[in-house]
């Protein structure tokens, strides 16, 4: 196969994968460190890479997950294209990003000697344009939490109706009445009792929920 003329061989393509967990309630991001001399020192960024010859984008962040950051249950969705002339201040490079979001369970055992998981709140000078990428990562979740099950994703398996208001109200940043909350998340018809309760609470145990289904699926408007 013949290639492009080198006139149209001008850029490169990459992912970036906006990983987002919960650590000791708090909504974290997998970050590393970002070190190209001299437009990029000592700065955080979300874990990335090139898209190699022979996989799609999807494939390349799943790779670049494993490979960088020891990462393999990763719920990963599209975000957006990010393609400013001048992102990269080193090449012309095209970034397909993507939404990633972990269990508890996963950034509880989470340990690496390049990446970590960071509160959002500490991520404040990130390299590239991540900075755009996670106002956007961010937007999108608090969207698709009022009308998808997505949020499944940032629980464990079996959680309390507290533990999923409490994601709800972190992600959103606003409260919500508990009784009107949890009457409209049974009322969805998404989750169900599992008929278990807490154990090893000092306090009354609760109630144990899960996800009527694995798959993320559209609901009525939560909020």
């Amino acid at each position: 196969m013949n290639k492009a003329p080198q006139k149209l061989r001008f850029a490169v393509m990459a992912v970036d994968a906006i990983v987002l967990g919960f650590v000791d309630g708090q909504l974290c991001g997998l970050v590393s460190n970002v070190n190209r001399p001299p437009h990029y020192v000592n700065l955080q960024g979300f874990l990335g890479g090139i898209v190699d010859e022979k996989e799609n984008a999807l494939e390349a962040c799943t790779r670049v997950l494993k490979t960088k950051g020891n990462l393999d249950k990763v719920y990963l969705e599209q975000l957006y294209t990010f393609s400013d002339v001048q992102r990269d201040k080193r090449n012309r490079v095209v970034s397909v990003a993507y939404l990633g979001l972990v269990r508890p369970a996963v950034t509880a055992m989470y340990t690496h000697p390049e990446a970590s998981f960071v509160p959002i709140k500490k991520l404040k000078q990130l390299a590239y344009d991540q900075s755009e990428m996670l106002q956007m990562t961010l937007t999108r979740l608090q969207g698709k939490l009022s009308y998808t099950t997505v949020v499944q994703h940032l629980l464990p398996p079996h959680f309390t109706l507290s533990q999923l208001q409490d994601v709800y109200e972190i992600i959103l940043r606003k409260e919500f009445d508990k009784r009107n909350f949890r009457k409209k998340i049974l009322a969805a018809g998404v989750i169900r009792d599992t008929g278990n309760m807490q154990e090893g609470v000092k306090n009354r145990p609760a109630a144990l929920y899960t996800f009527s289904s694995k798959k993320v699926e559209e609901l009525s408007l939560l909020t």
